[in-house]
Parts: C-alpha cells; structure tokens; sequence
C-alpha cells in the first residue's frame, strides 16, 4: 500500500517527502552528536582509569549510550553522503533536461523554444550603443530531394555538417538556433552603418556550405537560400522590433530569394510582405478554386505547316478566378506544385479535356503538358491510363509533353513511366527542347515521338545568324532521330516563312489565333465541319454483322 502511494505520488511531493526524511536524519546525526560530547565527557574518565589504573569498569548505561551514538553517528554520516550524491544527480539531470529544452538534439543548436529568446536578449544588450542586430533566415534548397534520393541518415548528416559550418563562419557574440526541418536562424552584431559586413558574412557562410558533404561513400553538395532583416533599418519605420518580428521578416526575404533562383540572399523589404500576403491570397484562392471548378482547359491550335491544315490542340490551363479574372498558368502553376496541389489540378483539367476532344474529329490529337513534379509520383502512368479508361478516349490520340528538366531529376523514375505510357499507344513529346541539358544518348534511350523546338528560338528566327542556326540544328537533329519536330511560339508571317524553308513541320503560335476555351473550339471546329460524328451518320463497319443478318442468324 505504501509503495502504491509513493508511485501514484507527483514529482514535487516526493521531493518534500524526501527532503523530510532528510531533515529527520540530519536532525538524529546531530543531537547523536551532541549525545556523544556529553556522555562521552564521562565516560572517557572511567574508561582510562579503568585501563591505566585498574579502577572500577565504566557504568554499562554509559557505554551503551556512547556505543548508540556512534551508530547514530554512523548512520547520520552515510545518510549525509546519500543525499550529497542524489543532489549531485539532481543537479546533473536538470542541467540535461535544460538542455534537451533549449537545444536541438541533432545539431547541437539552439532550438525553436530557446532561439528567439536568446536572440532578443543580444538586440537589448545592443540598445544604446553604436551597434545594430542583423537576423538571417537560412534554408537549405531541395532538402526533400537529398532526403528522397540519399536517405534520411545521409540528410541528418547533412544537416549536422552544415550546422556546424554556419557555426564556425559566425563571429563570437553570434547566435545559430535551429527554427524547423532545415531552416536556421542566425543572429549577429555588426557596427552601426556598416551592412557590408554582414554581406561579406553571408558571402562567407554560403561558400562554406557549398562544399561538398561526404558520408558512407555518398557525397552531396547543397545549397542555401537566405534571407536577412535588420534592427537599424526597421527602427525606421517601427521604433521597436523584437526578435520575432526580424526573424518573421527575415523569414519573407529568404521564400524571396527561393523565387529568384536559390542559392543567394536577399534583405527584407517592405514590399516583400504585401507579395508574400498576395502569394498566400492565390494559394488560398487555388485551394478553393480546384473543387469549384474554376480550373478550366484551353485549347491552341496545332497546324500543319507544309498544308496548313488543323492536325491537333495543345490543352493549356486557365483560372477563371471570381476575384482574379482569368489568370495565365504562369502565375499559380508554380504555387499549384509548390503546395503539391499540381496533380489534383492537372488530372481534373485532363480529365474535362478528354471529355472535350471526344466531340473533335477523331484525326485530331490532344497534348497536354505535365509537370516535373507528376513524373516524381510512381503512379503517375496508373492514374492516366485510368483517365482515359473513364473517358474512353483513344490512347492514339493523346500526347503527353514534358520538358528537359525532368530528365535530370530522376530519370530511371521517368524511363519508367514514359515506357508505361507507350505501351499503351499514348505518344510522347519533349517539350521546350534546346532550353535544357539533354543528352544524345538520353534521346535514343527514352522512346520519345516528337521534339518541340522552344518559342524562344522561333522568336529570334528573324535575326541573322544563331537564332536561325540553332533552329536548323534542332531540326536535322530530329530528322537523325527519326522524331517529328514541332515549332512553338509561331507569332510572324517572317517566322512562318523562315520555318516552311526548314523541312516539314508542325508549328503553333499567335499567329494562327490564342488558345480558346471549349466552346470556342468547338465552334470553331462546326464551322471547320471537323466535329465527330454521331454513331448513326457512321458508314457500317464490314466486319460486323448487319441488323438483317443478325434477326436471320
């Protein structure tokens, strides 16, 4: 029953509990002691006469009582030594709970909780002086990526070494806490008017970082993204900004410099916030929109060049937003992948696209893009081919388009699938070619059916020399490779010209018209008389037998 209790009992009672027992025995050691000066003022005298002298033994009582004491004595002592030792634990364990509280376990860094606190402390410390704060954001590019293809082992080191080499590069007064996954935080001193210290530094910490990271016969090389704010130029506009504020803004200038290319940094500026406030307005507005139906198809004509004649459509995504008006994919295409929204988005923009090119003529193709972040998704062939099961368009019909960028994020993933594709009669084209870095054996390896040269060639197909060279070279290499090439961004009769000299090709562009939704190219196609025809307009097919011969048999 007792030790039942003692169990049940919280943390701080059996503190006190102890404590008591402490005192208690503390108490006992020291009235023993006092037992034993007075008792043993007596008994000593008889104990020597009685040996030296031969007197009388001394009184029995006496001798108890001093033998009773030493024991309390002894007993008091190791009770003493006892609760040394369990204070020396104590001490020992709260030290590492405050540790375990205050720092990350992996890098040593301060953390989340402790970070900040400690950040606003040192901006304090510096009010008054001819000293200012700078607070940097730093986070690690493609993390995810290192994690899917080395491992989470390899991505702990990773984060280990970078930890530590962020650590080595800041100055003495310098603080490094550990804010998420793979963000850190930073904070430095540096003398008032004098930011380009802080830019050297950052210089510096990107260096360091940048060098390769080896570990189980595996190297990577990473690169950071980061974002700095500043007490003296924010004092300004707020007369007070504490270490969340600069860390928070801090935070805006490093997603900044992630959408100018990474592996650079930036400082915060106002406006900064108000297009991180309207990004999260369109991330919101995109959540919103794909269940709504706001996510619509339109459709590009693709010509052939040599006759002239309506081959097939590019599907091209549109945002028929209630607040935004129609917005071009160039704007939430990104946002869409950044939250892992592009699959949901595509596969029901492909989906009302299939529904729409079955009222075309059955000559007529459909292309669709596809982003590099479906081809990471390993059931990205399953998920189409149900698409068109669903919808019972032919697999003959559709092409599917990626560009050069995927080939260099994973291309056994894209081997893979694009080999799914194709053994179900979908074609595949290679989109934006020239703008990459693929190779010739990555072309006769991957079974692709088509090349589309990049508007940004065709554009420049008036000016003399290399735009025209280059274009001529993309063609006779798609002529080498058996691979039929297709012209993009078509906007001048010039461009058309130049184009009708190279060879037979198929082309798309401006100039032929901007991509139309599905009732306008459906209209278009009425009038083209290029619309499917009903089943009852069909001539019989002579391998099915007729209504006649069906009742006789």
């Amino acid at each position: 029953m007792k030790r039942a209790l003692e169990k049940n009992e919280k943390p701080a009672d059996r503190t006190i509990r102890n404590a008591e027992r402490d005192m208690i025995a503390l108490g006992i050691a020291a009235a023993a002691i006092i037992l034993f000066v007075g008792t043993g003022g007596s008994l000593m005298p008889q104990i020597a006469r009685a040996w030296f002298w031969g007197g009388e033994a001394p009184d029995l009582v006496l001798v108890n009582a001093v033998l009773l004491n030493i024991a309390l004595l002894l007993f008091g002592w190791r009770r003493y030594r006892d609760l040394h030792d369990e204070v020396q634990v104590r001490r020992l364990a709260e030290t590492r709970a405050r540790e375990l509280a205050e720092r990350d376990p992996l890098t040593g860094c301060l953390n989340r909780r402790s970070g900040p606190p400690a950040m606003e402390t040192l901006r304090r410390s510096l009010e008054g002086t001819h000293r200012e704060m700078a607070v940097m954001m730093i986070d690690l590019d493609n993390f995810k990526q290192i994690n899917d293809l080395n491992g989470h082992q390899m991505g702990d080191t990773v984060l280990t070494a970078i930890a530590g080499r962020i650590a080595e590069c800041l100055p003495e007064e310098g603080i490094l806490a550990r804010i998420g996954g793979d963000e850190f935080a930073c904070a430095v001193p540096y003398d008032y008017n004098m930011r380009e210290d802080v830019d050297d530094l950052v210089a510096i910490i990107i260096r360091a970082v940048s060098a390769p990271v080896e570990s189980n016969r595996m190297t990577v090389e990473a690169t950071v993204s980061i974002g700095l704010a500043q007490t003296a130029a924010d004092n300004k506009q707020n007369p007070v900004v504490d270490a969340e504020a600069l860390i928070h803004r801090a935070d805006i200038a490093m997603y900044h410099a992630k959408k100018r290319g990474r592996n650079r940094y930036y400082w915060f500026e106002p406006q900064m916030e108000d297009e991180l406030r309207f990004r999260n307005e369109l991330e919101a507005g995109i959540r919103q929109g794909i269940p709504a139906g706001e996510f619509v198809p339109y459709y590009e004509q693709q010509i052939d060049l040599e006759t002239g004649k309506l081959s097939g459509f590019e599907m091209l995504a549109r945002w028929n937003s209630p607040r935004y008006g129609v917005v071009s994919p160039e704007i939430f295409i990104p946002i869409a992948e950044e939250i892992d929204l592009i699959g949901q988005l595509s596969e029901g923009l492909i989906r009302q696209a299939l529904e729409d090119a079955k009222e075309w003529d059955p000559d007529l193709t459909l292309s669709v893009n596809i982003s590099p972040v479906q081809l990471r998704d390993p059931w990205f062939a399953q998920k189409l081919l149900h698409l068109l099961v669903e919808s019972g368009f032919p697999a003959a019909r559709l092409e599917i388009e990626i560009t050069e960028s995927c080939l260099h994020e994973n291309i056994g993933a894209v081997r893979s699938i694009v080999s799914s594709l194709k053994n179900q009669g979908i074609r595949i084209s290679l989109d934006d070619f020239g703008t990459g870095y693929s190779s010739l054996s990555q072309l006769r390896t991957l079974p692709f059916d088509r090349l589309k040269i990049d508007r940004s060639f065709v554009a420049d197909l008036t000016a003399d020399g290399e735009g025209r060279s280059l274009v001529e070279a993309i063609i006779s290499l798609g002529k080498g490779l058996s691979l039929p090439v297709t012209a993009e961004g078509i906007e001048t009769d010039e461009a058309l010209a130049h184009l009708k000299s190279m060879g037979d090709l198929k082309g798309q562009g401006y100039l032929y018209g901007k991509p139309e939704d599905a009732a306008t190219t459906r209209s278009r196609l009425a009038s083209l008389n290029m619309l499917a025809k009903p089943l009852a307009e069909l001539p019989p097919d002579p391998r099915q037998p007729s209504e006649a011969q069906r009742q006789a048999g």
